[in-house]
């Protein structure tokens, strides 16, 4: 093996025995730089034949001298840029994976959402034209258990299903802007699109349409209203409830503590609304449900005697879920990320239904739209009524003029001419004045009764103290 090795190599052997190798590198890199040290020393053949080995040049012959050091530093060139384009490649690999595996999820998603084909839904022709979506609130309890059965009824408790909730959302996908119209529950109107044989046809409050699914509800608010209605979502209890918990709960502040219970007694037939201390506080899924759903709202203000009930009824709990929108949709700004997303449609998903014509590459291009849309931009307006009692109970009796004038500026232009008219409490058609202009609108204060008509560009609504709002 000695004889094989050159006298570089001795040397090596020599500098394990007894010299200083630290010494032979310094004097090596001076006389290869040209330093002091300009003799060649005893053991420069060994360190460079080293060095050529950890290159993977020495068996190759490529030898010592200025043409090693130029193949040193292309390598190290090289090395370089195909770290550069490594981690780009890696970056985008990554990205694409993100992005094809969420749309892939999302698409997974959405096959399993209920779809309901609507033969009377309007239909858009451009990708910018603008839309309407009725979102339905169903109180349907079935599959409801544990506290929400305790709190809400099961199946058993209410026969068939109403319409608790009953909201249209404007879309205007070129100007970027959305509006809120809420319909109260008790407005009374004439039934479309349910057969006789549900006993449920003529005058009836319009979250009756509902008993028979979607459609008869979209039926009656075109025929009633003009509105035309080109999709519709509809959502349980329990998808509200699992929608708010997988958020991790809506941050809402409260002046008094509240309750949902009547001069009676609270009953089965209350949400079970009970928060006991003020604040800003986070709501669960099951208490912000029963704030929705609060319809003999109480504030506790000892400065007024005690216990208080909202005077405005069906709008003040109408203007309370304004505000819970607005709280979730605040929430899942700030805490958004893929997992948030996977949750919220993991918890929604099973508890929805929507029309047909619905597809998953329309939301997706909203999405595209709409990413930057804030909550503070969502106008809101409550169709103006008045409270009335008939031997269908205590109703709301929609008001016009301003009823045609709200419509028009929520819609952007006139609503179509109903068919079937709003009632009156003596079950007749209200005179609906046609082509009303869009320079009028209603302004509406909420706990002050019915709405009033004013010459407002804008629609505002006046937030009592009692009502809690997003913190």
């Amino acid at each position: 093996m000695a004889g094989g090795r050159s006298s570089g190599s001795g040397s090596s052997r020599r500098d394990r025995s007894g010299k200083d190798p630290l010494r032979g590198l310094a004097d090596l890199g001076q006389s290869r730089d040209g330093g002091s040290g300009s003799a060649r020393l005893a053991n420069e053949g060994g360190l460079t034949e080293l060095g050529e080995r950890i290159d993977g040049r020495g068996s190759k012959g490529t030898g010592s001298g200025p043409r090693h050091r130029r193949g040193r530093r292309q390598r190290r060139r090289w090395s370089t840029k195909r770290r550069v384009l490594t981690t780009l490649g890696i970056v985008l690999v990554l990205f694409l994976g993100i992005v094809g595996s969420g749309y892939a999820y999302l698409r997974l998603e959405w096959n399993k959402v209920t779809k309901v084909k609507c033969t009377s839904c309007a239909v858009t022709t451009t990708s910018i034209e603008p839309f309407n979506v009725l979102i339905i609130g169903s109180d349907s309890r079935a599959g409801n258990t544990g506290q929400a059965a305790e709190s809400f009824g099961t199946a058993s408790a209410v026969g068939g299903q109403r319409s608790d909730t009953i909201k249209i959302l404007h879309v205007n996908p070129e100007t970027g802007t959305a509006e809120l119209l809420s319909i109260p529950r008790d407005t009374w109107v004439e039934m479309s699109g349910l057969p006789a044989s549900s006993g449920l046809t003529g005058a009836q409050k319009i979250n009756t349409a509902f008993n028979n699914g979607p459609v008869p509800l979209v039926d009656t608010i075109q025929n009633t209203f003009g509105i035309p209605i080109d999709h519709f979502v509809v959502i349980d209890f329990s998808g509200v409830i699992n929608a708010v918990q997988a958020v991790g709960g809506i941050n809402m502040n409260f002046n008094y503590p509240v309750r949902d219970c009547s001069a009676e007694g609270c009953y089965y037939d209350n949400s079970g609304l009970k928060i006991t201390t003020t604040g800003c506080q986070t709501l669960n899924g099951n208490e912000a449900l029963a704030l929705a759903r609060s319809r003999y709202f109480e504030y506790d203000d000892p400065a007024e005697g005690g216990w208080n009930g909202d005077p405005s009824s069906d709008l003040g709990r109408i203007q309370r879920q304004n505000e819970i929108i607005e709280a979730l949709i605040q929430k899942v700004e700030s805490t958004y990320n893929p997992l948030t997303l996977k949750s919220f449609l993991d918890a929604v998903v099973p508890h929805i239904a929507v029309d047909q014509t619905l597809g998953l590459g329309e939301l997706y291009d909203l999405a595209n739209r709409y990413h930057a849309f804030s909550s503070s931009k969502l106008q809101t307006f409550t169709l103006p009524t008045l409270a009335e009692q008939n031997y269908g109970g205590d109703i709301q009796v929609v008001q016009e003029p301003e009823a045609q004038e709200m419509l028009t500026q929520f819609l952007g232009n006139a609503p179509n001419t109903p068919t079937t008219p709003p009632l009156d409490e003596n079950d007749d058609p209200i005179s609906v004045p046609a082509g009303s202009g869009s320079t009028t609108t209603s302004t509406t204060t909420v706990g002050a009764g019915a709405a009033a008509p004013t010459t407002s560009t804008t629609t505002t609504t006046t937030i009592p103290p009692f009502d809690p709002t997003p913190c």
